[in-house]
């Protein structure tokens, strides 16, 4: 894959487009970022804005949901979308001809959808099977219920699908309400990636934009401060105990995100992590350990995830107390830190391979940071941390700090 050149700029009606140049490439993506996900439901049923997602692939004033598919699947393409506590996102796929086709449908999508009545009963009926589906999953299930123990009665610790009492309360009506709240937000941001300069998409794009954009809100922030960390047991009829734990860290605002990155690889995200040697090469005590970061704007979570026999948590959790308090006291190990920056700009380079993940850094850096961080930037940030930052803050995270613990365990 060529080297990007990005770009972006602010349309004189609110959206801002940004675009990741790629001279040879021969695919083309489309993303539109909806500056709201489900932390922005207050005053709202649970699952709302993962409810408006499902229904903007039912039709539109222009295609039925029939149409949708076949349109862009008859011509090669593929269309997804994703809904998250900050922001949901549509997507378009394709050969680079198909620029214009993915503009057209995904615009059509987001900005006319008709939300039937019809197809609203119908895709309760999914999304309540979506919701079964993940409870009855511990390793799903166990992610929403560190979310509940987080974050408490504050939006984030939401499900994001909702529940199937609260998706039972959405109707028309605050579908549409929610999608004219936040699909015509001036903070929207649409990126775009292949063979096209900035001008070529603006001058694409424009036509399909509606007339006017209003200004977006800021959702209700979180406090840590203020917060008092959970802990939720489920007991059901498993075999085998899923274990959370979480603490609650700096948002993706702080440079302090890199080192926390780079405290995730050594701790659990890879095989030569400490707590995947220690837990299970060493000690046999699980198949599946992992950690890692989540960034929302003013806060964030650090989380370690493990599947246990249940006779085992005790001396699980002795192993993962006695790491976090060894990177407290001592830092990075010899090696350790050097290790996981080679990781960290590797996978980042195997990230960059695609069309796609680069109109993803360019619409996810101007919708977080407000500008498309250069990459070559973000690299120097990471290979910059210093043993020092790595022990300042999992000293900050861990120190005389109470996680939050989630549990599915056998009844």
């Amino acid at each position: 894959m060529s080297k990007a050149i990005y770009e972006w700029q602010e349309l004189p009606n609110g959206p801002k487009v940004a675009v990741a140049y790629l001279a040879e490439s021969e695919c083309a993506a489309l993303s539109i970022y909806i500056p709201a996900g489900s932390r922005d439901e207050v005053g709202y049923p649970a699952g709302l804005a993962h409810f408006v997602e499902h229904m903007v692939f039912k039709g539109t004033e222009r295609r039925s949901a029939r149409d949708i598919s076949f349109e862009i699947e008859n011509a090669g393409g593929q269309l997804n979308a994703s809904t998250s506590e900050d922001q949901t996102v549509y997507e378009g796929r394709g050969e680079a001809d198909l620029m214009p086709l993915l503009i057209d449908i995904l615009a059509d999508m987001v900005w006319h959808p008709v939300f039937p009545n019809a197809e609203i009963d119908l895709e309760r009926e999914v999304i309540g099977e979506e919701i079964t589906m993940y409870k009855e999953s511990p390793s799903d299930h166990i992610g929403d219920l560190i979310s509940q123990a987080l974050w408490g009665a504050h939006p984030l610790g939401n499900a994001i699908s909702g529940s199937l009492e609260s998706i039972s309360e959405i109707d028309r009506e605050k579908l549409v309400s929610f999608r004219d709240r936040h699909h015509f937000r001036e903070d929207v941001v649409i990126a775009a990636s292949g063979p096209f300069t900035l001008a070529q998409i603006v001058e694409m794009l424009t036509p399909h934009l509606p007339a006017t954009f209003h200004a977006g809100e800021k959702p209700l922030p979180f406090d840590p401060a203020t917060a008092t960390p959970g802990n939720i047991v489920d007991a059901r009829d498993t075999d085998q105990l899923q274990l959370s734990l979480a603490w609650y860290a700096p948002g993706r605002q702080s440079e302090k995100r890199h080192a926390m990155r780079l405290l995730s690889l050594m701790l659990g995200e890879t095989a030569s992590s400490r707590l995947f040697m220690e837990l299970r090469e060493e000690r046999g005590l699980c198949y599946q350990i992992s950690s890692d970061v989540t960034l929302f704007d003013e806060v964030g979570a650090f989380e370690i995830n493990a599947g246990l026999d249940p006779d085992s948590r005790t001396e699980a959790l002795e192993c993962i107390y006695r790491e976090i308090a060894d990177l407290s006291k001592n830092g990075p190990r010899e090696g350790e830190l050097e290790r996981a920056k080679r990781l960290a700009i590797s996978q980042s380079k195997f990230a960059f391979e695609t069309t796609g993940a680069h109109a993803n850094w360019a619409g996810e850096g101007l919708l977080d940071y407000g500008h498309i961080p250069a990459v070559t930037d973000w690299r120097s940030k990471v290979l910059s941390v210093t043993h020092q930052e790595v022990q300042d803050i999992a000293r900050e995270l861990f120190d005389g700090k109470k996680p939050s613990i989630a549990e599915i365990t056998p009844d």
